[in-house]
């Protein structure tokens, strides 16, 4: 687990409270297990009845709420055992396809070497757009052969319970023909192949030295999407959870006011400037 490591590049930062909103109670970790099933339901309810086009965007919210629960699970910030947080792995593995066991692995590394020849997640972040998006179907494959070589035994044992539940998954869709999980598997291998664009490109492409990732703001924004692109705040603070990363914002920018004026938005056009006398 990557513990909080505030960015040297800014001595501001040291001054940004942050610790009393790391602790998160296993009710909390209840509740962020939910996020994703309502998706997940709605996506199956309109696969069965052929709505194709309605059951796209509850899917993508489905894989995007199971991306935020699988990196709350890797950082350990649900407030469960090591245990449970890989029961947590175990089990998106199920329902997204591929192993999050070597998403975890690779994540975490990403981290520790960010920006050197070692960060395998985050290299696709220096690519461009259109070579991102013909890398994409790379990306799940590369990640996972690099965790099963340098991941050890102990990962290698998990990956193949993960791999294990995706031919289960797989072997039960193909056996029974029912269409709502064919469409999900279909949905998630395309997915899977959007993710070096979706959870890497999008926030650390085109950002200037020091700055190792992008941000959002706009309250709305950021409310639809689930607070997932806060993603400078949670590289400076990786111990406090997604769902505390609006407030962590705030106080980065309230106590880092150098720092706010530099900061590369995800979706520029939805920047909301900072009014004269917010940050001093």
């Amino acid at each position: 687990m990557v513990r909080p490591r505030p960015a040297a590049a800014d001595p501001e930062l040291r001054h940004v409270i942050w610790r009393d909103l790391v602790t998160m109670r296993p009710s909390d970790g209840l509740i962020e297990c939910l996020h994703p099933l309502p998706w997940l339901a709605l996506s199956f309810l309109l696969a069965g009845a052929g709505l194709w086009l309605l059951a796209a965007p509850a899917t993508f919210m489905f894989f995007l709420t199971a991306l935020r629960l699988n990196h709350e699970a890797i950082h350990h910030n649900l407030g469960f055992g090591p245990r449970g947080h890989r029961r947590v792995l175990h089990a998106l593995s199920a329902l997204m396809l591929g192993s999050n066991s070597s998403v975890a692995f690779n994540h975490l590394l990403h981290h520790q070497k960010i920006g050197t020849e070692d960060d395998i997640e985050g290299r696709c972040g220096n690519m461009r757009l259109l070579e991102v998006l013909r890398f994409g179907p790379r990306f799940p494959v590369e990640t996972h052969l690099y965790g099963w070589k340098q991941g050890g035994p102990q990962l290698r044992r998990r990956m193949a319970i993960d791999l294990a539940l995706n031919l289960m998954v797989i072997g039960a869709a193909i056996a029974c023909q029912w269409v709502p999980l064919l469409y999900h598997i279909a949905a998630m291998l395309v997915a899977q192949s959007l993710t070096a664009f979706f959870a890497v490109w999008i926030t650390h492409h085109g950002c200037e030295e020091g700055l190792v990732a992008r941000t959002q703001r706009g309250r709305l924004f950021n409310l639809v999407s689930y607070n997932m692109f806060f993603h400078l705040e949670h590289h400076l603070f990786p111990a406090v959870p997604v769902s505390r990363l609006p407030t962590l914002a705030a106080r980065i920018d309230a106590a880092a006011p150098k720092l706010a004026k530099r900061l590369r938005m995800v979706v520029p056009v939805l920047q909301r400037s900072i009014p004269s006398g917010e940050v001093r």
